[in-house]
């Protein structure tokens, strides 16, 4: 129920809504892609910066529980708060924004360590998938709820609606998810932050050690950054390029959250059965497929097949990563390098490809911005193809 819960954010403040609402509103000076990068850039800067930290802090304190709760927190109440933002207050909005996606992708540190607790390792892809697809019901009710609040253009109560539902149906794990509990140290709270920090250094010397850990976090790296900005930047490029009305996008982002469901479920049992690298590679081919088909599309018609095939790759890419991640990783560094697959590779790598995506559109077009994308996808791929499973 918690990837249920914070999908309908990841949808209506990431993907859609908001990014339409902040460049097109709150930005009135035509330069809305840039500020929406620099926005989505600093939000994950801010979490690739105390993220892994967090994680070993959260290790030696046996309370991955509580982080999340915490994180979970701040992204309702920022999220909420963008309700009361006015064109202009750029600033505000920008913020805003920055710490409700720092507090969204900070939780998620501490969630996806729970998947080696509840699961055992034969089913890390299909359980990892499950959570995916549940997640793609969540934004599909987050579209479905909000449809009235849209056709409308009644923007700024979706924030609140958003808010409320990820607060409500994220109530579940913190109620009945069972957490390992180790024997918690005596230290006092500055000892432990301090523990935490320095924990970094030594994480990335003991990752150093794992050679297929290694290689896996760098193309993590580059492709994640891809995948994120084409998430960040999808709404804006059909509205702004393809001139999609809302009714055109509700549509559109419909068709792909129920392919989604599917690609998550069938490429989850694909990686149990086959493993999660080849499920990666292929997706990363389908990735480049999407990223050509948006550069060359012309029409609704086109895009709309470019984002069916988007819907197949989405869930199915990131759950297998996640399955990669968790079955390369040895059992007493779990926390520790999954902070630093979500926390530093996940969130670090979209610092770059927002704010390179920014930039050229904003100084040539969204359609030069989108086919700088594939480079990322190819060193991604090329790496991949190295890591040892």
């Amino acid at each position: 129920m918690f990837d249920f819960a914070n999908s309908s954010f990841a949808m209506i403040m990431v993907t859609f809504v908001y990014p339409l609402y902040f460049g097109n509103h709150i930005v009135n000076d035509g330069h809305g892609d840039f500020y929406w990068g620099a926005s989505m850039s600093a939000s994950m800067l801010l979490v690739a910066l105390v993220a892994p930290a967090l994680g070993a802090i959260a290790d030696a304190t046996r309370s991955k529980k509580k982080f999340l709760f915490a994180f979970t927190l701040v992204s309702v109440l920022c999220t909420a708060g963008t309700y009361f933002l006015m064109p202009g207050m750029i600033l505000a909005g920008a913020l805003l924004f920055i710490f409700a996606n720092a507090g969204f992708e900070g939780g998620i540190v501490f969630y996806d360590a729970f998947l080696p607790e509840i699961s055992p390792p034969e089913k890390y892809g299909r359980v990892s998938g499950y959570g995916f697809a549940v997640g793609y019901f969540g934004s599909l009710a987050a579209i479905l709820v909000n449809m009235s609040l849209l056709g409308s253009e009644r923007y700024k109560e979706t924030f609140l609606v958003t808010a409320v539902m990820f607060a409500v149906f994220s109530i579940p794990l913190f109620l009945f998810v069972p957490e390992h509990k180790r024997q918690q140290t005596d230290d006092s709270i500055l000892t432990t932050i301090t523990n935490g920090f320095r924990q970094v250094f030594k994480t990335i010397g003991n990752i150093r050690r794992y050679r297929n850990v290694s290689i896996f976090l760098v193309a993590f790296f580059l492709y994640n950054d891809a995948i994120l900005t084409v998430i960040g930047f999808s709404g804006r490029y059909a509205k702004n390029t393809l001139g999609f009305e809302t009714s055109d996008l509700i549509a559109l982002l419909l068709m792909v959250q129920l392919i989604a469901v599917v690609g998550s479920l069938g490429f989850g049992w694909y990686s149990d059965k086959h493993g999660a690298k080849r499920t990666i590679i292929i997706t990363l081919f389908i990735w480049l497929g999407v990223i050509v088909g948006a550069y060359f599309s012309e029409d609704k018609t086109s895009f709309f097949i470019v984002a069916a095939v988007v819907g197949l790759a989405l869930g199915s890419s990131q759950s297998a990563s996640r399955s990669m991640m968790a079955h390369l990783t040895p059992s007493e560094h779990t926390t520790e390098f999954f902070g630093f697959y979500d926390g530093f590779c996940g969130k670090a790598s979209a610092v770059v490809g927002p704010l390179i995506f920014g930039v050229l559109s904003d100084m040539i077009s969204q359609r030069a911005a989108i086919v700088s994308l594939a480079a990322f996808f190819v060193a991604g791929l090329v790496l991949m193809r190295r890591v040892e499973e």
